[in-house]
């Protein structure tokens, strides 16, 4: 994959250093790169799918200095090119050939407003305000808002579910099933530690896994979301940790959709009716 590293091209105006030196474009790309990576993998619900249009973001700037606009701040002229890119493709949404949730799911994507989902994650994942959500998308920040107002109605409209928390702090794990059950989801229960977590799996089999990293006893919830996929097959998993950058090398398998700590109601929100939309969600091995 190509990395930020690569990109050689310098840049001046804006992104100037102290006393006018240049800045490397790699510089800059670098220090935003995996929030991109997070964002394209959210869009697509697919690690292998959102690496691969960030790296073709990567190459295009590579090929094309320009489109990484000095007139805005790094991370949105990073977003933009991706943009740029994601819309040269036709932000493609395969044809469903099986009766399977995932293919359920594009016949949902293909029925939602176009730019929608994109204004929605940039809003509440990424943290874009609505003027910088206007520049990555080439509208007005009036657009902006009432792209991510539509989204918000047509996901939230279209699948509802059975949602599983594996948090160890009680008032997180209340807390998110206020959230999900506000949304009209149902939680079939939390689980506190990894053995516990499988239990309640096995219970009662989710459509949606929303898990922390680190539980009580101090094993893991990727661990535990591993056990639970091998023997239920692909769900929908949404990982909360506090260092999401670190779960954003692409270096190794890692999860599609992650929600940081601290977080927002509106990225529970945004998150879980994204990943209700895929079920081949890709998660962390040990």
């Amino acid at each position: 994959m190509t990395q930020a590293k690569d990109l050689d091209v310098t840049v001046d105006g804006q992104h100037s250093g102290s006393g006018g030196t240049t800045v490397d474009i790699s510089v800059l790309i670098g220090q935003e790169l995996p929030y991109l990576r997070r964002y394209a993998r959210a869009l697509t619900g697919s690690q292998t799918s959102g690496d691969r249009y960030a790296a073709a973001t990567l190459e295009t700037i590579l090929v094309e200095p320009a489109l990484f606009d000095r007139g805005m701040s790094p991370r949105v002229a990073l977003f933009h090119a991706f943009h740029m890119v994601w819309s040269t493709t036709g932000a493609p949404v395969a044809e469903p050939d099986a009766d399977t949730l995932e293919a359920r799911a594009q016949v949902h994507l293909r029925a939602l407003t176009k730019n929608t989902r994109e204004a929605l994650l940039l809003h509440t994942i990424e943290e874009l305000n609505y003027d910088e959500i206007g520049q990555v998308m080439k509208t007005s920040r009036e657009e902006a808002a009432e792209l991510v107002a539509i989204a918000f109605r047509e996901m939230e409209n279209s699948v509802c579910g059975r949602i599983m928390v594996i948090e160890d702090e009680s008032l997180i794990a209340m807390d998110i099933e206020s959230i999900v059950t506000s949304m009209g989801h149902s939680v079939t229960g939390n689980a506190r530690t990894r053995d516990a977590a499988v239990k309640l799996a096995q219970k009662e089999r989710p459509d949606l896994i929303l898990a922390d990293i680190h539980l009580a006893d101090d094993s893991s919830g990727i661990d535990a979301v591993n056990m639970i996929l091998r023997e239920m097959g692909d769900i929908p998993v949404i990982f909360i940790t506090a260092y999401p950058d670190r779960l954003l090398t692409g270096e190794r398998p890692e999860p599609a959709f992650l929600i940081p700590k601290p977080y927002t109601e509106e990225q529970v929100r945004s998150a879980v009716s994204q990943a209700m939309f895929f079920a081949s969600t890709e998660t962390l091995m040990s």
